[in-house]
This record gives C-alpha cells, sequence and structure tokens, in this order.
C-alpha cells in the first residue's frame, strides 16, 4: 500500500511539475478571422503548439472584437495580452522605422539574412519594449482599386480628382502628397459598409484579401503596377520575452523564422488565385505606362521615405538609422 501511494505522489508531482513548465502566452490578432492574414497567423499558432507541446503554447484571445485593432500595439506594450499579429502602421506614431518594410521591395527572408530583421527588432526593443518576433506575409504588395473606371491625364499619369479614396496610415502620404488625393480615413472593419453605402469609391489594399472581404462586390478595376509592401508583424511583450526559458523563446524564433519563409512562398500562390477568379468575374486591370508607371512608383516609396526621415528626427532617439534600414530594406537595382 505504501508502494502505491507512493507511486501515485511521483506521479502526481511530475504531472504538475510538467504543467508549471509549460508557458504560455496570451494573443490576438489584428483582423478579422475570415482574412488570409489572420488565417496565415493562425497557422504559425498551430506550428507553434505543436512544436512547443509540454514546453510554451499561444493562446489566442481573438481579433479586433476582443481589442480594437488600433488598441493591440498598446495592450502589448502594458502587457494585457502576451503577442500581437498587427501591421506595423498601426503603430507608426511610436515607431516610424516601420516605413522601412512599408516600402520595403524585399522579402523577410532577405532582410532575416541580411541582418535587417535584427535591425528592426532592436528598435522595437528600444522604443516600444516589446520583442519583434517575425515578419510574416512578406512579398504582397498593395493596388489602388476602384469602383469607377479611372482617369489617366493626357501623359498618361493616375488622376484622382473626384475619387473618394479611403485612406490610412499606409499609404496616406503617397495617396496626398504625390496623388494629391483627399482621403477618407477608415479602419478596415468599416470599408465594407463604406463601400456599399458610397462614402468611398475607391481604396489601397494588398493583392489578396479583397474577396476575403467581399470589396469586390463593389470594386471592379485594379491599378497596376502595384506598390509597397505588407508589413504585418508579430510583437512579443518584452518583460514577457525575457520572462520564457532559453528553450520556449528558441521554439518561438524557429517557428517565426521557418513561418517568414512559408507564409511568403503560400501567399504568392494564393495572389494569383485571387488575380484570376476577380478577373474572371470580371474585373478590369489598368495598368500606367512608362515614365507614369516609374513616376507612380517612385513617389510611393519616396514621399514614404520622407515621411519616415521626418518622424524619425522628432524622435529623441533621431535618424541614425534612416539610411541603413534605407541600405536593408531596399534594393535600387530590382526597379531599374
Amino acid at each position: 500500500m505504501k508502494q502505491t501511494i507512493l507511486g501515485g505522489i511521483l506521479a502526481s508531482t511530475a504531472l504538475t511539475t510538467a504543467a508549471f513548465a509549460q508557458e504560455t502566452l496570451t494573443a490576438v490578432h489584428a483582423f478579422p478571422e475570415s482574412l488570409i492574414y489572420t488565417k496565415s497567423f493562425l497557422e504559425f499558432v498551430d506550428k507553434v503548439n505543436t512544436a512547443g507541446e509540454g514546453v510554451v503554447q499561444i493562446e489566442v484571445r481573438g481579433g479586433p472584437e476582443a481589442i480594437g485593432m488600433f488598441q493591440q500595439p498598446d495592450a502589448v506594450r502594458s502587457g494585457v495580452v502576451d503577442m500581437v499579429y498587427t501591421p506595423g502602421s498601426f503603430y507608426a506614431g511610436a515607431l516610424p522605422e516601420k516605413d522601412a518594410l512599408v516600402t520595403s521591395n524585399l522579402t523577410a527572408v532577405e532582410t532575416r539574412a541580411n541582418g535587417g530583421l535584427e535591425l528592426i527588432d532592436q528598435i522595437h526593443q528600444e522604443k516600444m519594449g516589446v520583442k519583434y518576433l517575425g515578419w510574416f506575409d512578406s512579398g504582397v504588395c498593395y493596388n489602388l482599386w476602384t469602383r469607377n473606371e479611372p482617369s489617366l491625364d493626357a501623359e498618361g499619369n493616375l488622376d484622382v480628382s473626384g475619387l473618394k479614396l479611403r485612406g490610412n496610415a499606409v499609404y496616406n502620404a503617397f495617396f496626398t502628397d504625390y496623388l494629391g488625393a483627399q482621403v477618407i480615413d477608415l479602419p478596415t472593419t468599416e470599408v465594407y459598409s463604406a463601400l456599399e453605402r458610397g462614402v468611398v469609391d475607391a481604396t489601397g489594399w494588398t493583392q489578396i484579401g479583397l474577396i476575403d472581404l467581399k470589396w469586390n462586390e463593389f470594386l471592379n478595376y485594379r491599378i497596376e503596377p502595384c506598390f509597397f509592401s505588407t508589413d504585418l508583424g508579430t510583437i512579443v511583450n518584452l518583460d514577457k520575452w525575457n520572462s520564457l526559458s532559453d528553450e520556449a523563446r528558441k521554439i518561438l524564433q524557429d517557428v517565426a523564422i521557418e513561418h517568414e519563409k512559408a507564409s511568403a512562398e503560400k501567399l504568392g500562390a494564393v495572389r494569383d488565385e485571387d488575380f484570376a477568379k476577380l478577373e474572371e468575374a470580371g474585373m478590369t486591370v489598368v495598368t500606367l505606362e512608362g515614365e507614369a508607371a516609374q513616376n507612380y512608383l517612385a513617389a510611393a516609396t519616396e514621399n514614404t521615405w520622407n515621411r519616415m526621415k521626418g518622424l524619425m528626427a522628432e524622435s529623441p532617439q533621431g535618424d541614425g538609422n534612416y539610411d541603413k534600414l534605407i541600405e536593408l530594406f531596399y534594393d535600387a537595382q530590382k526597379n531599374q
């Protein structure tokens, strides 16, 4: 009987020790669960929970219905939640350096290799007290989408006069400073109803996700060339990150690096599928040509760089990293 009792105590102790050894991070995501980008993040969570069984797990608390999408970065800074998957543009006021990702023509894999993501992580830790774990879903750029056929001037430049253009922090420098547009700032969750009611009739959005959001019910034209890059990343409260065991941190970082590569490859294929579906349903592609296209792309990049440099200069840390960020996140040879 004594041996039976002792065996039970030892088994119970082992189970209790294992339970305490497993560490848990709470997480939220910026966009609704139906969107392709959120699905990608949830795939990352599943990978971590499989690789980290008994060591580290991620517990997803929901999306913008749990914490407002623009309040999520502050929630992770303050420790309300441990992890957030969100565009860097949602915390641009605290970290204007995120524009290096917005204007990048490289992928996460390339910037992980050249030290770009290490620098971005250092800046996140210094300025926001968060760990930049990974840049997911990179390599997807943005288009301008319109309800009505876009107008071009005599030189083939896009004319946005008269457009009710939905804007946000990602591309407003480009839309206002170069295109001269009057933008109406709206969060993603309000765009469908704004299109439905005619509040806006054009928007910037990434190459994929339009069908998920059902905006294609109202938008009939895609303008090429595409510009910018998605800046979707996963950030972790730095105190929480530092409290994790070495094994837990390694699992999280290794899986994040693997998912950076896998998500970039997967979403490239999804983009091609979405374009085919949209064009089959009647979406018309309008392509700027020659100098008009070159000026359009250059303006998108340069106006956003100017915004980044100006905001960096206003911060206590200054703009000393500006040139290095451009060097690590943008390859000028690619656009020649």
